[in-house]
């Protein structure tokens, strides 16, 4: 999903830090750029789309430290311009970076329902007669919602709508989810998965 090149290397603070792990958390991702004078549209993964800026500088997936100022919302992304970065050029060399903050800098979840996914994790995958199906192994987004990722216990990963009718229990404090996926869901491949503008 990260396109490589040789701007992205030097735009922002480059930070040591590995951000692949549970003391971070993605809120967010940059879609595009958007405009000619270096701002983005950036996919928001928080409640409020435009808190994707409220929790300071942000840590990119190739250890980029951006500082964001969200300009306006624009449905679920938001409108931000990034200090350092100037014109279209240096924008569309962010396009695709994933963007971290670290938990500490979060609020904990309050209730039962509310979890990050980070949190789900490696957590176990059940179907409702208690069989284990699997782990989870990600949570993505091709662009119709949120999809899990199961990593089969017989092998290979399938995915299935990140959904209360096809997720409908999340233990994160007992370690499991619980699914309940559609007959024949074992049967796709992830070539079945749907892709960004697909219906």
């Amino acid at each position: 999903m990260v396109r490589a090149s040789t701007s992205q290397q030097t735009t922002g603070t480059t930070a040591p830090a590995v951000v692949e792990g549970p003391d971070y958390v993605c809120i967010g991702a940059i879609a595009a750029a958007h405009g000619i004078r270096g701002e983005v549209k950036v996919k928001s993964f928080t409640a409020e789309p435009v808190d994707v800026g409220a929790y300071g500088p942000v840590t990119t997936d190739r250890g980029q430290v951006l500082t964001l100022k969200v300009l306006r919302e624009q449905g679920k992304a938001v409108i931000a311009r990034i200090d350092g970065v100037g014109d279209r050029n240096a924008a569309e060399a962010l396009r695709g970076l994933k963007l971290f903050v670290a938990r500490a800098a979060l609020p904990a979840p309050v209730g039962e329902d509310e979890f990050y996914h980070a949190d789900l994790l490696g957590l176990a995958v059940e179907d409702e007669a208690g069989d284990k199906l699997g782990r989870v192994l990600s949570i993505q987004d091709f662009g119709a919602g949120d999809m899990i990722e199961v990593a089969l216990a017989a092998g290979g990963s399938a995915f299935l709508a990140f959904t209360r009718q096809a997720v409908p229990v999340v233990d994160v404090k007992n370690g499991r989810v619980i699914v309940a996926p559609p007959e024949g869901w074992l049967d796709q491949g992830e070539a079945d998965v749907p892709r960004e503008g697909q219906p």
